[in-house]
C-alpha cells in the first residue's frame, strides 16, 4: 500500500470500528431475553475461542506463549481483565435498563477522564485550555447530579474504568489482541461455572429462548473481536490524534441511539449537562490540534 493511501485507510478502520461501537447497543437490544451477566459471559468464552483461531491464523501464539510466562505482565493484566469486565457488564446493564444515554455520557468524558488521570497520577502539567475543559465538563456532571437527575454514576463508572484500563494496557509489552486474548482467558473459568450453574438452575436464556437468540450469543465472539481488530489496523496507520478525534463517533451515535432509537428521555436538564461536555470536547480538541502544530517540525 502506498503512503498516500496509508492514512485514508487507517482513518477507514477507526472510523468502522468506532461507528461498529456506536451501534453495538443495538446488538445488546436484540439479546436483551438473557440477562447482563449470561450476555458478558458469552461474550467471554466465544471471544476466547474467536481470538485464539486468529492468533493461530495470524502464527502469533509464540508471542501468546511468551506473554504466559511472563508473570509481571499477566499481574497487571489481572487487574486489567477485572476493569474491562466490569466495563463490558456495566454497558449491558445500561442498555438492558435503559441507561444507554447516560453510559454514552461515559465515553463522551473519557478523553478528559484521561488528562485528570494524567495530572493526578503522573503529574502531567495541564494547560489552560485542557484545565477549563477538565472543569466544564465536571460542571456538566454536577448540573445532572444538583438539577435532579441524580449522580451519573454509569457514565463515571465507565469513564474511568475504561481510562484505568487504558492506562495500564499501555504498561503492558503486548498487542492488543495478544492481551484481550489473556484477558478473555483468565475469564473464560468463571464465565464457563457461571453458565453452568445457571442451567442447573434453569436460569439460563442460552438455548431455552429459541435459536436467534443463541446465534446471537455465539456471534459475541466475532461480534466483540472485529472492531477491535480494525481499532489496531487504524491505529497502525495514522496519528493517535486522529484516532482520538474519531473515537467520538462511538458515543454520538450511541446518543443518537438511545434518543431516537430507544426513546430515553432527554430533558433540558440533560441538554445543559451534555451541552457543557460537549464544548469541553471541543476546547479538548482545539488543545490537542494546537499542540500537533507545535510538534510540527518547522520547513
Amino acid at each position: 500500500m502506498t503512503d498516500n493511501k496509508q492514512p485514508r485507510a487507517g482513518v477507514a478502520y477507526g472510523a468502522a470500528a468506532f461507528l461498529w461501537w456506536g451501534f453495538a447497543p443495538f446488538y445488546f437490544k436484540a439479546v436483551g431475553a438473557a440477562a447482563p451477566q449470561e450476555v458478558l459471559a458469552h461474550r467471554i468464552i466465544w471471544s476466547c475461542l474467536f481470538l485464539l483461531g486468529l492468533l493461530g491464523v495470524r502464527g502469533r501464539f509464540g508471542e501468546f506463549r511468551r506473554l504466559l510466562a511472563d508473570r509481571r505482565t499477566l499481574g497487571i493484566l489481572s487487574v486489567t481483565t477485572l476493569l474491562i469486565a466490569g466495563n463490558w457488564l456495566l454497558f449491558i446493564w445500561a442498555i438492558a435498563n435503559q441507561r444507554l444515554l447516560e453510559a454514552s455520557l461515559g465515553y463522551f468524558i473519557n478523553p478528559l477522564v484521561n488528562v485528570l488521570l494524567g495530572f493526578v497520577v503522573f503529574r502531567e502539567r495541564l494547560t489552560r485550555l485542557q484545565t477549563g475543559a477538565v472543569a466544564l465538563a465536571a460542571a456538566g456532571v454536577a448540573w445532572l447530579a444538583l438539577g435532579g437527575v441524580g449522580v451519573p454514576l454509569i457514565s463515571l463508572a465507565l469513564a474511568f474504568s475504561f481510562s484505568i484500563y487504558g492506562m495500564l494496557r499501555k504498561r503492558t509489552p503486548v498487542s492488543g489482541t495478544v492481551g484481550l486474548t489473556a484477558e478473555t482467558m483468565l475469564l473464560w473459568p468463571w464465565a464457563v461455572a457461571w453458565l453452568i450453574l445457571r442451567q442447573t438452575r434453569g436460569e439460563l436464556a442460552f438455548w431455552n429462548e429459541g435459536p436467534v437468540l443463541t446465534i446471537l450469543l455465539v456471534s459475541a465472539g466475532w461480534i466483540t473481536a472485529l472492531p477491535l481488530i480494525w481499532f489496531a489496523e487504524g491505529a497502525r496507520r495514522i496519528r493517535y490524534a486522529t484516532l482520538g478525534f474519531l473515537q467520538y463517533l462511538a458515543p454520538t451515535f450511541q446518543f443518537l441511539v438511545a434518543v431516537l432509537a430507544f426513546g430515553e428521555p432527554f430533558t433540558p436538564k440533560h441538554a445543559i449537562s451534555f451541552g457543557c461536555i460537549w464544548i469541553a470536547l471541543g476546547l479538548y480538541s482545539l488543545e490537542t490540534v494546537r499542540q500537533m502544530r507545535l510538534r510540527k517540525p518547522s520547513k
